[in-house]
């Protein structure tokens, strides 16, 4: 792309279960209640049945006011006929392997500690830490079984997260019958808290969500909340036309037997554990791997990840570990906001960080069409999302001028220029420049604003070592954020400074690009 602006370019897992059976066992039932009326009716006289005798079962994560109660402790003496999970899983087919479960205390001395898995010898990098046969994972192949899975995904009403929830909620109600009962009783006293035990902030409250103030990641927590509501109301349709759990369950509708706050504690508590297997169908590609995350710790800079291979899930670690470290996995190019919102933990070293800003040509410009032509030849959006990379600030504003620019051109025979062109050569004059640097610098300073604290009060905040966990992980995140959106700014006042004439009062623009 030709260049004759000041700064560049002008734009631009076989499953022993003990009594039950994989949900898909008749499925043949499904769809056919669409097409037939009685059944329809038969499922509301279900309902009304139902109406005084829905599930008391707990919630598959215990609730916020719940008193703690069964905490047994990982190879307890004196437990009798209850299994820590390690030892379940060996009785199941785990073969024998190099890893043991610890505990560290939890910063609420009401809960119980977390759990973590830990190298029980020394290793090497290459070395196989595990290897969790499928017949210990959790899967939709085996909760659903092939026949169902399409029925049910193609609805577009529930995610795989959900149907994994939801599975886990009616084994939960079996209790001691399930086969699952260890790894539900695991996830259970992990209350999904990951490593840090802070809980993913879509179970914080309000008061908590205020310590996200100012970040994008409030909006995002209640927008999450909202889908994970509307996957809920959704239960009772999708439920009923899946044969199997009609079959497996006829009195047990889903919202009359899990209230919403179970359901989305149970949705939390799957997603803080969900490891999505690469290479694998569909079924396969979200697991629930016991041994796995969250008794895993996720690490940003970590390339080790389980790996399915011929009959097993497989971890293979990519560092030494002395007997009794805590062992790490890679949890993805995800960024902070992301790890937040799935794990409850911000990674201070995760180069994968990043924030994002949305540019949008003004729909009012009569040369709306023409800018939006010249944009897509460039391979730019009407609205286009700039993703700000952690230690690539200067470069990601270089990114955005090109487009901004294009925003201020206003003379009709500059946009035939810029139209006739093979690359968008923009005629950019000095006042134009100032005036789209003097909106992105405006654009940075307002985000930074809206943060009720500084840099420097968010590092005294952290300094203190009594500082409540979940405003901690909330001023970690808000702290980074802002030290990228600095580092924005800084790359747009440099440029300012670097003006030939930085008195140049900026040119008037009636249709500037809005940025968001």
């Amino acid at each position: 792309m030709e260049v004759t602006s000041i700064h560049g370019n002008c734009i631009l897992s076989p499953l022993r279960f003990s009594s039950h059976r994989p949900l898909s066992v008749l499925s043949r039932v499904s769809v056919s209640a669409r097409r037939n009326p009685s059944l329809a009716f038969n499922y509301h006289s279900i309902r009304r049945r139902n109406l005084c005798s829905a599930s008391s079962s707990d919630t598959l994560v215990a609730g916020k006011d719940e008193k703690p109660k069964n905490r047994e402790v990982v190879s307890k003496k004196g437990e009798g006929e209850v299994e820590d999970l390690k030892s379940w899983m060996h009785k199941n087919g785990l073969p024998p392997c190099k890893v043991l479960l610890k505990e560290r205390p939890s910063h609420d001395e009401k809960h119980s500690p977390i759990h973590y898995v830990a190298a029980s010898e020394d290793l090497q990098v290459g070395d196989v830490a595990y290897s969790v046969p499928n017949s210990l994972v959790v899967t939709l192949e085996r909760v659903l079984g092939n026949e169902t899975i399409a029925e049910l995904l193609t609805t577009n009403k529930l995610s795989e997260l959900a149907c994994l929830a939801l599975y886990l909620m009616y084994e939960k109600k079996q209790g001691k019958k399930s086969f699952w009962y260890p790894y539900i009783r695991e996830l259970d006293r992990q209350r999904g808290r990951g490593q840090l035990a802070v809980e993913s902030p879509l179970l914080w409250s309000e008061a908590e969500l205020a310590y996200l103030t100012g970040s994008p990641m409030k909006a995002e927590v209640i927008g999450r909340a909202g889908g994970i509501k509307r996957e809920y109301n959704e239960l009772d349709t999708v439920w009923f036309m899946a044969g199997s759990l009609f079959q497996q369950y006829p009195y047990d509708i889903p919202t009359e037997a899990f209230s919403f706050e179970i359901f989305k504690q149970a949705f939390v508590a799957v997603q803080s554990c969900v490891v999505h297997l690469q290479k694998v169908s569909l079924a396969r590609r979200f697991a629930l791997v016991p041994l796995g995350p969250p008794l895993l710790a996720y690490r940003s800079n970590c390339k080790a990840m389980l790996t399915a291979v011929d009959g097993a899930v497989q971890l293979v670690v990519d560092r030494p570990y002395k007997a009794g470290e805590s062992i790490v996995v890679w949890c993805g190019p995800q960024p902070n906001s992301k790890l937040l919102l799935n794990y409850g933990f911000v990674d201070e070293d995760n180069s994968y960080d990043r924030l994002i800003v949305e540019a949008a040509l003004n729909t009012e410009d009569p040369q709306y069409q023409e800018k939006r032509m010249v944009a897509q030849r460039n391979g730019k959006l009407s609205v286009q999302v700039f993703h700000v990379y952690v230690g690539k600030e200067k470069e990601a504003v270089a990114d955005m001028l090109p487009y901004l620019r294009l925003g201020y051109v206003s003379d009709p025979s500059e946009m035939q220029s810029v139209i006739s062109s093979q690359g968008p050569i923009c005629p950019v004059s000095p006042c134009m420049e100032r005036a789209v640097l003097d909106q992105l610098a405006d654009y940075f300073k307002k985000r930074l604003a809206a943060y009720p604290t500084t840099l420097g009060e968010d590092e005294s905040l952290l300094a203190d070592s009594t500082l409540n966990p979940k405003k901690r992980v909330a001023t970690q995140l808000v702290k980074l954020e802002k030290k990228m959106l600095h580092a924005c700014l800084r790359a747009t006042v440099d440029l300012i400074n670097q003006l030939p004439d930085d008195t140049v009062s900026p040119c008037p623009a009636p249709y500037a690009p809005l940025l968001k």
